[in-house]
């Protein structure tokens, strides 16, 4: 799914399409695995790809982990600026469904460090 230069948009898209009923309305029954992985590690990448950079790092275990967001590079230890979530809130995210800030004040996404939230505005990645 993923090329050196970035993420196929249309890969992107059908990964996320794979998902999105799923994520439209959480009493369906969840995807496989294998599904939810691609569409939460292909769109963590395709926001890497578009926001390149080292000064935030993204999590979204078990899946992946990217660093995006120009500034100062982390290389060592914890990184001073972090989002981390999980696969079903990052996903809501990347497809409009879910408010960066909304996401923060219910406590499905932790965002430490003073450039974490430079995330949101890279959000969403694949609207539905």
């Amino acid at each position: 799914m993923v090329r050196r230069s970035g993420v196929d948009p249309a890969e992107l898209r059908v990964a996320v399409g794979a998902v999105s009923a799923w994520l439209r309305d959480d009493g369906v029954g969840t995807p496989g695995r294998g599904e939810i992985a691609a569409a939460v590690k292909g769109s963590a990448r395709a926001l890497a790809a578009g926001a390149p950079g080292h000064s935030v790092e993204v999590r979204v275990p078990p899946f992946v982990a990217v660093q995006c967001i120009e500034g100062p590079r982390h290389t060592r230890g914890t990184p001073p600026n972090v989002v981390e979530t999980d696969a079903r809130t990052w996903l809501l995210l990347v497809t409009g469904l879910l408010e960066f800030e909304d996401a923060v004040a219910s406590g499905a996404l932790t965002a430490s460090g003073l450039r974490a939230g430079e995330v949101a505005r890279w959000l969403p990645l694949v609207p539905l």
